[in-house]
């Protein structure tokens, strides 16, 4: 037995896909400002920047904790 509907799944697929970076490019849209004002006050290390977002209290985009890494994706996508 098989559920669902199984005639639109590429599509579907591509919709969603082009739905979460949408919404990935306004999250980083929306802290890019912040980003460019801890830079602009000497937090220029991704680890430094990482640490002072979790101090502040900003969550990631899936309400996750701010990594180096995180950091990185977020100033390689917004540039």
């Amino acid at each position: 037995m098989v559920l669902g509907n199984r005639t639109n799944l590429a599509e579907a697929g591509v919709k969603g896909g082009d739905t979460t970076r949408q919404q990935a490019d306004a999250f980083a849209a929306n802290l890019m400002p912040l980003i460019r004002q801890l830079q602009a006050s000497g937090t220029r290390t991704v680890r430094a920047i990482a640490t002072e977002l979790n101090a502040r209290g900003v969550r990631t985009a899936r309400g996750g904790v701010w990594h180096p890494t995180t950091v990185h994706n977020l100033l390689t996508k917004s540039s």
